[in-house]
Formats: structure tokens, C-alpha cells, sequence
């Protein structure tokens, strides 16, 4: 595929945290996801270790048996639920991950880059366990401006001096730089958060 024919997502504000103009056209969908007590929920910054952990955690889930774990791409196996790709691409996969995610059977893991403010109600709701991975913020910056600079669907990246001011200022995708009491109480209240 020529990089002229591909179309980079615009960043959109959602409830104050910009994201991909993708998600935030399906917001009211992921929103009112509909967790299950005995989800666990995966949520990292991108970039920071979150296929890593799904990994381990599918293998833990599994009792160490690669074989149950090789059954499928770990996408298939614990989707991402606010990932979503512009209507023009043809693989009806990545367009049904809501629905997917939904008639999984349980116990299921899913994984999530939203902050903790965005996170379907449902998930708070039904106490689910959550696991917040995180990275150092040097290498994380890094990381995701060459993934940005890679994924041609990806906003633009600008210069590195600008991907980083707007990573630091809050203006980049997923990032919301100014913490509120609301998300510390969530964090620090929920009983099955680590």
C-alpha cells in the first residue's frame, strides 16, 4: 500500500483527553461497554509493555501451556476495545472488537489505552480486577513517536520536538496531563486495581 492512499486519524477530544477521530466516532458504543464481574481489564499508556502483559497474563490464565496460548493472535484473544480503524478499511475484524469483546464467554481479559476517566462505567460498576501497566515516561515518549512515524494511520507525529512538547503538555493522543480528584479517588478506591 502506497503511503499517499492511507488517510492519518486527526486527534478529537473526548471528555477532555484527545483521541483518534476513529474512537471518538464510536464513543457511545465503548462507553456503554457492558463489563462482567469477573472481567479483567488491561490498561496501559501505548507503548508501555501492554502486549507484553497480555502475554504473561493469557499464560498465567492458561497454567503455562503454550498450546492453549498459540490458539490465536493475542488480538483475537483479548481484544482492544477502543481501537478502532477508519470505515474505509475492508477487515471487518478490527470494526466488530465491541462486539467481539462482547460475546466472548467469561472470565475475559480485555484490554484498554483509555485513562481512567473514560473507561466504561460498566467496568467500576461491576468491580472488575483491573492491571495498569506502566513505563518509564522517557522511553514511552520514544516509543511512541516512532510508532507514530511507522503506523501511517496514526495522527501525525511532526518533529520529534513537537511530538514531545505535545506529549508533555498533554496534547497528544490518550495523554491528559492534569490529574483529577475523580480519577485519584477511582485509582485508589477501587478494590481490585494494581
Amino acid at each position: 500500500m502506497d503511503d499517499d492512499s492511507v488517510e492519518r486519524a486527526k486527534l478529537v477530544e473526548v471528555e477532555g483527553v484527545p483521541l483518534t477521530n476513529h474512537t471518538a466516532e464510536n464513543w457511545d458504543s465503548l462507553s456503554a461497554f457492558k463489563a462482567r464481574p469477573d472481567d479483567l481489564l488491561i490498561s496501559a499508556y501505548p507503548k508501555a509493555g501492554t502486549t507484553w502483559i497480555e502475554e504473561i497474563v493469557d499464560m498465567i490464565q492458561h497454567g503455562g501451556d503454550t498450546q492453549k496460548c498459540a490458539r490465536a493472535p493475542i488480538y483475537h484473544r483479548i481484544p482492544f476495545i477502543d481501537l478502532f480503524h477508519p470505515r474505509s478499511v475492508p477487515t471487518v475484524e478490527y470494526q466488530l472488537r465491541l462486539e467481539k469483546a462482547d460475546a466472548m464467554p467469561s472470565p475475559r481479559t480485555i484490554k484498554t489505552h483509555l485513562q481512567v476517566q473514560l473507561v466504561p462505567p460498566s467496568f467500576w460498576e461491576q468491580n472488575c480486577k483491573m492491571i495498569y501497566v506502566g513505563r518509564n515516561a522517557k522511553d514511552n515518549a520514544v516509543s511512541y513517536f516512532h510508532f507514530h512515524r511507522m503506523n501511517q494511520r496514526m495522527p501525525e507525529p511532526g518533529t520529534w520536538d513537537q511530538f514531545l512538547e505535545n506529549f508533555l503538555t498533554g496534547k497528544g493522543e490518550y495523554i491528559k496531563t492534569k490529574k483529577t480528584k475523580q480519577n485519584k479517588t477511582k485509582q485508589k478506591t477501587h478494590p481490585d486495581f494494581y
